[in-house]
């Protein structure tokens, strides 16, 4: 080697990293040594989402709403659904279902009133409604499976003897067990469901769940409710009705003709789904839509929004919202006294809102409310006034029970179904199982109070919420099951007032002005216009009319109702 041949060395590591990394390799080395000593003492803790941001906006826009020359939820027209899908999807989906309870989106194509969709989602919606399909019976009538129920409880909602709540108030005589006696309409109906009748299951159709930013006029969602052609939840869509004419937030409907693949025609009710588009309508659209979870609670889990995520779904604004307010306003119900709870109350909820919902239920009939197995409602958070308001959804088990029941009684696991609901008997015995549900608490449900509802009572609440109220407490007003804000409201004296109001004036625009009956008379026609016309129909029809007349005379017999 001559001695002016320079020596070849090799390349430094700083000369082997990228230019851009060499001049600014001090915040990434500060990155690194941060992310090591976050890993190093923080490796087992829990982090915690917080969203702290006010903003009123959506992080999951519409980018695509295709349109129809129908409106999908116009009453006046008669609809139709098509779903096609792969045979092999559809098997693995109900193989899936069948072992494990999984509801998994399969691809289909849609064509909606004569609109072409490719390539939406469809999923199994339900829980102890599709019990069938694992081999199971289930609730009757579709309803959710029991989180819960109260000690001591029998199953048609009455405490029976030496049970907590069962003492002085339940004796009063204004909690009559609305499942048994006179005025119990109809039975409770059971849905005979099979893979082979796809037609008949109970489906969410998602339209974006393939195609992000979809819609179809508005709409990303919508639910096929259980129930098809002599069985089509009639009463669930007169109560859609009479709550939206109200005033209240009521999901629109529509019934339909749905075919699947190659399957017969069944006439269905199409629902609208709670979801971000919903929220934009209530109000001004200036607040928070969260749902309660059938296997939730209401019971304060601490300051964690992790541990309220069984519980409360968020349906609108996530990301620049979170569950902090539904946090705050549990650990203050279940911890105020009843002094607190009947002075601050209109600082955390809508007053008025929550004794309409409540007068609204029983009216109805309906024994899967707020309290029932499937903890049917909604909390709306104005993000201006910062007070929540109650909705209600999911009415397919109205119209169940006592028809004389009156604005102090139960409307519990009732003894008669549904009335639009064909099957069953009527009537039922206080204190025993309505048809086809279990003497005993079905297998895995606690015999103990539902969760989130306390063995023992808030401080200065009479009685405790596991057993119904208290000797003070307006027996049956809390239902079959038990929810502690429901509990407290219609236990206190201090909201006595409003609730009356309220009950008297949606008797008035529900019964006494004659709309319920005019409005199934007119959902008669439209179902038949489906071509759903049958026997069948017809029972179910009658039963329901049945039902609203006794309701109607009952109610306008009681001068506390009148007024």
């Amino acid at each position: 080697m001559a001695e002016d041949t320079p020596v070849r060395r090799g390349r430094r590591l700083r000369d082997r990293l990228p230019v851009r990394l060499r001049h600014h390799w001090r915040p990434a080395a500060s990155l690194g040594v941060g992310l090591a000593a976050m890993v190093v003492f923080l490796g087992d803790a829990r982090i915690s989402p917080y969203v702290t941001s006010s903003s009123r906006a959506e992080g999951d826009p519409i980018t695509d709403d295709v349109r129809g020359s129908v409106d999908l939820y116009d009453t006046s027209v008669p609809h139709s659904i098509q779903l096609t899908y792969r045979q092999t999807e559809f098997d693995k989906m109900m193989k899936e279902f069948k072992k494990d309870g999984t509801k998994d989106y399969i691809e289909a194509d849609l064509v909606v009133d004569g609109v072409y969709l490719n390539d939406v989602g469809i999923r199994l919606k339900g829980n102890s409604t599709l019990s069938s399909l694992r081999g199971g019976r289930g609730l009757p009538g579709g309803g959710r499976e029991l989180p819960g129920a109260p000690q001591g409880a029998a199953a048609g909602g009455a405490p029976t003897a030496g049970a907590p709540g069962a003492g002085a108030g339940a004796q009063r005589g204004q909690g009559r067990p609305a499942g048994g006696g006179p005025g119990g309409m109809g039975g409770m109906v059971q849905y005979d469901l099979s893979p082979s009748r796809p037609e008949e299951l109970p489906w969410l159709v998602k339209i974006d769940e393939y195609v992000e930013g979809r819609a179809y006029q508005g709409e990303r969602e919508i639910s096929l409710r259980p129930g098809s052609n002599g069985q089509v939840p009639l009463n669930e869509a007169l109560s859609l009705t009479l709550t939206g004419k109200s005033g209240q937030k009521a999901e629109r409907y529509g019934f339909t003709e749905l075919k699947v693949n190659n399957r017969p025609a069944a006439t269905r009710l199409m629902v609208e789904a709670p979801d971000t588009d919903y929220a934009a309508d209530v109000g001004d659209g200036n607040g928070v839509l969260y749902k309660a979870k059938a296997g939730g609670s209401f019971e304060y889990r601490g300051e964690d929004p992790t541990e309220y995520e069984t519980s409360f779904a968020q349906l609108d604004k996530k990301g620049s919202q979170d569950l902090e307010p539904v946090m705050r306003l549990i650990k203050w119900v279940n911890g105020a006294s009843d002094e607190e709870f009947a002075r601050d109350l209109g600082r955390y909820v809508d007053v008025d809102s929550l004794a309409a919902y409540l007068a609204t239920q029983n009216l109805l009939l309906n024994f899967d409310d707020m309290a029932g197995p499937g903890k049917n409602y909604l909390l709306w958070y104005d993000l201006d006034t910062r007070k929540f308001s109650v909705l209600g959804w999911d009415y397919n088990l109205t119209f169940s029970g006592d028809a004389k029941a009156g604005p102090d009684d139960s409307v519990g696991m009732p003894g008669g179904g549904p009335g639009g609901a064909a099957g069953g008997t009527p009537g039922g015995t206080p204190g025993k199982a309505p048809e086809g549900m279990p003497d005993q608490p079905p297998e895995g449900m606690p015999d103990q109070a539902p969760q989130g509802m306390p063995e023992k009572a808030p401080e200065g609440m009479p009685g405790g919420a596991a057993g119904g109220g208290g000797a003070d407490a307006p027996a049956g007003r809390g239902g079959f099951m038990q929810h502690v804000l429901k509990t407290r409201f219609l236990g206190s004296d201090a909201f006595d007032a409003v609730y009356k109001k309220a009950y008297q004036r949606l008797y008035r625009e529900f019964y006494g002005s004659g709309e319920a009956d005019r409005q199934l008379k007119s959902l008669a026609e439209q179902v038949r216009a489906t071509g759903a016309a049958s026997k069948e129909l017809d029972t179910a029809l009658t039963k329901l009319s049945k039902t609203v007349t006794d309701r109607t005379r009952a109610l306008a017999g009681d001068k506390e109702v009148t007024g």
